[in-house]
């Protein structure tokens, strides 16, 4: 039987400079486009890449919208228009009022397939602008690989892509804003997180400045052998990568980490970890 694969491509991108959701849509259609014509099935924007990360509290809130609002439907146009699955970052208008820094996967069909909110925040730049999600761990059908999303900082917990790859996730899809000089995320952490929940990991990341962040770019696809399979530069491209489910299966069977796991000595972390950060308070 022939090996079933997905091609996904990884837009690294400043976006449209004044942060415009309507130029950015504009944008994502003409890179839907082109990775459709390399044969793509899936495009993955950056972190918050309608309305720009950095943005601060106020603009962040007037940008938010619900997840099947105004942008959700343009790019489910898209999405047919050019028969290619959508991942893209956005701020979230949830139905409690509060602002999430979330991303969606939207089919080739043009159905929501995924809605996620940041769960893990990133210091006082976060913390200021969201709140924070509450779930990991659902996942959508994308061809032959089932898929979850992550966002930016969530992929430096080990427990979250962990979560994700015990719900039977194959590919962790994670629009990202990372900053200078964090760039071991992208050399080490990312192929980490793959090579230990044998899975694929697609870290799309932002390039150029904005505000007081300067983007490092290097877009990534985390292989479950454990090295990157595709690696960007630090200016705007678009890199692709081939998923293989036979590549899955085979990394399976030699790496047994999940198979091997002692759960039933795993319990007292979380309360052991709350118990040295209350002391330290």
């Amino acid at each position: 039987m022939a090996d079933e694969t997905l091609r996904i491509a990884l837009w690294q991108t400043a976006g449209d400079p004044g942060n415009d959701a309507a130029a950015n849509l504009d944008r994502l259609e003409a890179a839907a486009a082109g990775a459709a014509a390399a044969g793509a099935g899936l495009l993955v924007a950056p972190e918050m890449f309608l309305s720009g990360y950095a943005i601060g509290r106020e603009a962040a809130a007037r940008g938010a919208e619900p997840a099947e609002g105004p942008a959700f439907r343009r790019a489910a146009q898209i999405a047919r228009r050019h028969g290619i699955a959508l991942a893209y970052g956005y701020p979230e208008r949830g139905g409690d009022g509060a602002v999430y820094n979330a991303a969606v996967l939207v089919g080739a069909d043009g159905t929501l397939l995924l809605n996620y909110r940041k769960t893990h925040l990133f210091a006082e730049l976060d913390r200021s602008m969201f709140a924070p999600g509450q779930e990991i761990g659902r996942l959508a059908q994308l061809g032959a690989f089932r898929v979850g999303l992550l966002i930016c900082y969530d992929v430096e917990h080990p427990e979250a892509v962990r979560s994700l790859a015990l719900a039977g996730a194959d590919l962790v899809i994670v629009p990202t804003a990372n900053m200078k000089p964090h760039e071991r995320v992208s050399h080490l952490v990312v192929p980490a997180r793959a090579f230990e929940n044998s899975v694929y990991v697609a870290y799309a990341n932002r390039v150029g400045r904005e505000g007081a962040l300067d983007y490092l770019g290097l877009s990534c696809v985390g292989g479950p052998s454990g090295v990157n399979v595709a690696l960007a530069g630090e200016g705007e491209e678009m890199i692709v990568a081939e998923l293989s489910r036979g590549a899955l299966e085979a990394a399976r069977r030699f790496n047994t980490y999940l198979a091997d796991r002692r759960p039933d000595l795993y319990g007292p972390l979380a309360n052991a970890a709350s118990a040295r950060h209350t002391t330290a308070a």
